[in-house]
């Protein structure tokens, strides 16, 4: 991800670290070897070492995007790598946990499954793997700027499972998580940064907002859908 706005992983950890707390079991973390795909600025990792992850690896598609992550971190349990989510550097039945959030609109087209089968390859048996994508909703999809400018991919419940089955990763979660206020959060980004050229503005009371929402696990959400399956 590259760091226009020059956003450190502190920042970044400490904006998305409540939303981690409600969506990830801490049983996968801690003692556990992690792959986090498409790993940003380093928010995961933060959270996962503070969790008390044993090793934990994070790509990127190029040296560029992982700037950030690399003058983060030090430690010798964090791995760096420049690699393709469809093509993943790492032996077979490797990590404990694999996680990757919004990542899998941005592979090319149709690699889907492939990434998928990947995920299976390097996962140990039982393995957990925690993904979010954009949701196929009408308003998710339809409302999106990045749909039309760069064909920016959203997903049906239908499709995940579909993915999930033919790669031997049973699905033991699902939700469709995200109401009205992470669509305002989604336009203060696209507005905040490609036009303010700034961070996002009112930034920490539309993420209590969000969080709200996240947390209540009755709120049925319309932008995202998140999974947790396991490698059977």
């Amino acid at each position: 991800m590259k760091n226009t706005l020059n956003t450190s992983a502190d920042r970044d950890y400490q904006i998305r670290k409540e939303g981690f707390d409600v969506l990830i079991d801490v049983k996968d973390v801690k003692n556990k070897k992690i792959l986090d795909i498409g790993c940003g600025f380093g928010a995961f990792i933060k959270y996962a070492l503070e969790k008390g992850s044993i090793e934990v690896s994070g790509i990127e598609i190029s040296e560029e995007d992982l700037k950030t992550a690399k003058s983060s971190f030090k430690s010798s349990k964090v791995i760096l790598k420049e690699a393709s989510a469809v093509s993943l550097p790492f032996p077979n039945n490797y990590f404990d946990t694999v996680v990757s959030f919004e990542v899998l609109e941005h592979i090319p087209k149709n690699t889907e499954n492939k990434m998928f089968s990947e995920i299976n390859r390097v996962l140990k048996k039982n393995g957990v793997l925690y993904l979010s994508t954009p949701f196929a909703s009408i308003i998710s999809k339809y409302f999106d700027p990045a749909f039309y400018l760069i064909g920016h991919r959203h997903y049906s419940k239908k499709q995940l499972q579909s993915f999930a089955d033919n790669n031997q990763l049973k699905i033991v979660k699902m939700r469709t998580i995200g109401t009205f206020w992470e669509f305002i959060n989604l336009y203060n980004l696209y507005f905040s940064k490609w036009v303010l050229r700034r961070e996002k503005i009112f930034e920490n009371f539309i993420i209590s907002k969000v969080l709200k929402d996240l947390k209540n696990e009755k709120t049925q959400g319309f932008m995202n859908i998140f999974i947790k399956a396991v490698k059977n």
